[in-house]
């Protein structure tokens, strides 16, 4: 059985005192702590390995290659692609998808084609998109959802035309926990020749991700929401796909001969990682990868909507909290509002309580202008919170009803 009280010991930053009181991190949709593993990962690379890789014949720059490339065949099993060389090591999810926008549909994009996203995507599956459009001609459809937070499945549908290019699809929403039925909505757009991108940076830490399952022609994921460092992620490509792409960015490693008149370039995934990357980053994502899968993702998940659950219910049972999103089927997160009082008010008055959550549009303003509102609170959990921490929640609210009454 999954044990939360355990876990938690395995991560030093939730052992201190915010204002005199024991912290409550609710705030893990931003980004996650980093368990030992991954900062003793992060030290040993300096201390132990520190070197530029594949550049080298001395035995630090072969220790850090191996670790390197071990990362990637680690992110490679734990979204079970056909092959390593289909993950694309990023600086985030952001990064991730704006290679794919950039690489693989700017330059397929004409004048009329349409590019499919959904109205709860978080800015960095709409920007980048937006930009690609103005520069081809191509247009932005977006889906539309209900007053819950449910995509309208019947317009995507109908959204899905003979000009559609590519869907870019949000798998967990970040606002509204929100979990899409991505695999369906995946089989609707290849019935009619569309790729599909999905952006997994709420749903890798959460949910058992299978790319081979889903049949997901591209992976986004951000290592920081997944227990690792921050400025690392990955996409994992179609390998037919990847070797169809052009390079995204140009310089060292990403070349195999580079004469003033031609360059060849490297083979897939490297002719996407130009320059000297984030070597330490991706070591401690291997490491935050291999600490993951040291636990049943379904039980971790099972664990976290038992948390939402309670936090919905007792959140939803205060007069004057309003919840915001209220799907069937959510990652956990809860987002809300409490009375008139302005939700950067609320997320200070939690803070003087210990409660770490996350005010504001959440990148996500299109959501916020479907409801009508400014911004939320947002408490969103990880497998190292525990029923006492919603419970801190639910009597930090009563205080900001107590004190704005």
């Amino acid at each position: 059985m999954f044990d939360a009280t355990s876990v938690r010991r395995e991560f030093p930053i939730l052992d201190q005192q915010v204002h005199g009181k024991p912290l409550v991190y609710l705030d893990n949709a931003n980004t996650t702590q980093k368990p030992v593993a991954v900062l003793e990962a992060l030290d040993h690379y300096y201390r132990a390995d520190n070197a530029n890789i594949h550049r080298a014949t001395h035995l630090l720059s072969e220790r850090a290659t191996r670790a390197y490339e071990g990362a990637r065949g680690l992110v490679a099993g734990f979204l079970n692609a056909h092959d390593s060389s289909e993950i694309v090591f990023t600086r985030g999810c952001t990064e991730a998808i704006n290679l794919v926008a950039f690489s693989f549909a700017r330059p397929r994009l004409q004048p009329g084609d349409e590019i499919l996203v959904t109205r709860m995507e978080h800015h960095s599956n709409i920007v980048p998109w937006q930009m690609v459009a103005q520069q081809t001609g191509a247009v932005l459809r977006v889906v539309p959802m209900d007053e819950r937070g449910v995509l309208d499945l019947g317009a995507y549908e109908q959204l899905l035309g003979p000009r559609t290019a590519v869907a870019a699809l949000i798998h967990v929403s970040n606002a509204l926990g929100t979990v899409n039925p991505v695999r369906q909505m995946i089989e609707m757009a290849h019935a009619r020749g569309v790729p599909v991108l999905l952006d997994g940076a709420q749903a890798a830490p959460h949910l058992p991700v299978d790319v081979q399952a889903l049949d997901c022609d591209f992976y986004a994921l951000s290592a920081h929401k997944m227990y690792g460092p921050t400025g690392i992620g990955a996409l994992y490509g179609r390998a037919r796909l990847l070797e169809e792409m052009p390079p995204w960015m140009g310089g060292g490693d990403m070349i195999a001969s580079v004469t003033f008149e031609h360059t060849e370039y490297n083979r897939v995934p490297y002719k996407f990682e130009a320059g000297t990357p984030n070597i330490a980053g991706v070591v401690g994502f291997g490491a935050a990868v291999s600490f993951l899968q040291r636990f049943n993702l379904r039980e971790i998940a099972a664990h976290e909507h038992a948390l939402l659950t309670h936090a919905s219910a007792a959140l939803g049972a205060i007069d004057g909290v309003r919840l915001i999103g209220t799907a069937p089927e959510r990652a956990g997160v809860v987002s809300f509002l409490v009375g008139d009082v302005h939700p950067h008010d609320v997320g200070t008055f939690l803070d003087r309580d210990g409660v770490a959550v996350r005010t504001g549009q959440h990148c996500a303003q299109p959501i916020m202008d479907f409801y009508g509102i400014p911004s939320t609170v947002r408490a969103s959990f990880a497998m190292y919170n525990t029923e006492d921490d919603v419970e801190a929640l639910v009597a930090g609210v009563h205080n900001v009803l107590r004190f704005f009454g």
